[in-house]
């Protein structure tokens, strides 16, 4: 019975763990939406963007769900004429189709600050900032009304999306953000540079700890249900 308890506690330990991160990645992203005062103007290029994708606006945001079963998510961020000098952390809004950051004074934006963006199709900056991953990760950049137009993002590994030779052998490589991509192994390969061939061998490595686990569990329950009877 207090094997039973135990075991009932870990797992409600692991549910409100799960729910705790969920809850504060969600916080994370929707501080974002927050960063500045006000709210997505309908006239403005995210606000028609909202608008066209049947989107719901949320401070400097526009959330959207791709099912009725998932959490909304951002798909345009509207940071514009908020004062900003720099760019720090906007990785809450990684989801976002389109971000406006044009009419800040903004100095530089780093090479990473847009890592990870993968579905960023369309970007508004002040002219004198350069396109994120250089004006070359994008099919098209152009000045209007003295903001940089940053649209559709390139994808830099080759056209078949398969082995490049951006990354080791036996592996393929993906977009990850303007300017960047990653690597992961091939079917069928795996390790430090996928240089191992064959699925993970998970029975040999996670049975014997299982086994292992539950011997100890067993004689942990068996000694405490024997302190139990002796007292």
């Amino acid at each position: 019975m207090k094997a039973l308890c135990s075991w009932m506690r870990f797992v409600a330990l692991v549910l409100i763990l799960n729910l705790f991160f969920q809850a504060s990645y969600q916080l994370t992203e929707l501080q974002v939406c927050n960063l500045c005062g006000g709210t997505i103007l309908n006239s403005s290029e995210v606000g028609h963007f909202c608008f066209l994708s049947a989107g719901r606006i949320d401070g400097r945001c526009c959330l959207r769900n791709d099912t009725t079963n998932d959490p909304e998510h951002i798909i345009g961020l509207d940071l514009s004429n908020c004062s900003l000098t720099c760019v720090q952390d906007l990785q809450g809004a990684s989801t976002a189709f389109m971000i406006d950051l044009s009419f800040n004074p903004l100095v530089n934006i780093s090479d990473t600050a847009f890592q990870g963006f993968n579905k960023l199709n369309y970007m508004i900056l002040p002219q004198n900032i350069d396109c994120p991953g250089s004006n070359t990760s994008w099919e098209k950049v152009k000045i209007k009304e003295g903001n940089r137009h940053c649209e559709g993002q390139r994808n830099i590994c080759n056209e078949t999306g398969q082995l490049s030779m951006n990354c080791p052998e036996n592996s393929l490589c993906a977009p990850f953000g303007p300017g960047f991509f990653e690597c992961s192994c091939a079917e069928n390969f795996r390790g430090y540079k996928c240089l191992r061939e064959g699925e993970f061998p998970a029975l040999q490595v996670f049975g014997p700890l299982a086994a292992s686990t539950v011997v100890i569990s067993v004689l942990l329950w068996a000694t405490q249900r024997r302190k139990a009877k002796s007292l």
